[in-house]
């Protein structure tokens, strides 16, 4: 069974992880927003860890830039916080300027879920959404599961609700496949020509333009430093291609230092890139590691931005009927 032990406390609710260990890797798994905590793959000698987070769970609720979480109920951005579904218009609340980001301030990736063992090799966890939370409409049951095999990591998730509502979760890993410093010398590769291009405060204007001639144009696989030679950074949506194969890769990250690559498979129509330009966290990290600028990337498979104000984008509405699944390797 997998080991689930107390960790500390959030709101007067106690906070879990989970570890689940194939000898191939090792990862920790809290009940606070479902974050990967660590996630350790043994290379060059070492144990690396794969992902950027906290020894511990104190630093988490003042520190991360959403470490390890799914996000959601609608991950990414959505303009000034409104929509409108069925004739009604909602209001969320915004947390990114004008904008509402990853669920609102208290997403899921805040939440406390409940956590139990699914066998040696798999953990899952569940959370009850009641209707207005966050402003969405409707109530949602929530299910994440974590299975490792080897060195293989499943990720389902799903989202069932009572009456129509937008659903549109991401895993929010920052990858660093050397463990350390900066993730500039890694190659990338993304299975996406084209990408949504934003406005002024990261929202697409609707258009879907090539990636060719950008720094976004990981078609084949390329440095990441060497693609974003300006270090312009990355936090864009790509459209993932359209009847691509979906047995193979939607994208694969490896580092050259630790000989790691890590390949990801997505049934979801985009990925968005973050290469963390911004970044500066202000207490240490796994291994007492600094994170800063381009500490991290990540490749979240989800829905577009913004979906719910253009039409022309894929739907993220769920209905009792058409509840929300996700599948991730």
């Amino acid at each position: 069974m997998a080991k689930i032990r107390s960790i500390g406390a959030h709101e007067g609710a106690t906070v879990e992880e989970a570890v689940l260990d194939s000898g191939s890797a090792r990862i920790a798994i809290m009940n606070y927003g479902c974050v990967i905590r660590d996630w350790r793959v043994p290379a060059q000698g070492r144990e690396v860890p794969c992902v950027l987070g906290f020894e511990r769970f104190a630093p988490y609720p003042e520190h991360s830039k959403s470490f390890g979480i799914i996000a959601g109920r609608v991950a990414n951005r959505t303009a000034n916080g409104r929509f409108s579904l069925e004739g009604k218009t909602y209001d969320l609340p915004v947390n990114n300027g004008a904008n509402h980001l990853h669920g609102g301030p208290v997403g899921l990736g805040k939440r406390i879920w409940e956590m139990a063992s699914d066998g040696d090799d798999a953990v899952l966890l569940r959370y009850s959404s009641p209707d207005g939370e966050m402003g969405y409409p409707g109530a949602v049951e929530f299910e994440v599961r974590f299975a490792l095999d080897g060195a293989r990591l499943l990720i389902e998730m799903a989202g069932d609700p009572d009456r129509p509502t937008p659903i549109n979760l991401a895993q929010h890993n920052y990858y660093n496949l050397n463990g350390r410093g900066d993730i500039l010398g890694h190659r990338l590769r993304i299975a996406a020509s084209r990408y949504t291009p934003v406005d002024e405060v990261q929202i697409p204007t609707g258009a879907l333009d090539p990636v060719e001639g950008t720094n976004l144009d990981y078609r084949s696989e390329a440095v990441v430093g060497d693609i974003d030679a300006d270090r312009a950074g990355a936090d864009h949506n790509l459209v993932l291609d359209e009847g691509r194969d979906l047995a193979a890769p939607a994208a694969e990250l490896a580092s050259d230092e630790t000989g790691l690559r890590l390949k990801m498979w997505t049934d979801q129509p985009g990925i968005q890139l973050f290469t963390a330009k911004p970044m500066q966290i202000g207490v240490p990290g796994l291994d007492g590691e600094t994170y800063g600028p381009f500490g991290g990337v990540c490749l979240e498979a989800q829905h577009f931005p913004d979906s719910l104000n253009h039409p022309e984008f894929p739907s993220i509405i769920a209905t009792p009927d058409a509840p929300y699944r996700l599948s991730l390797i």
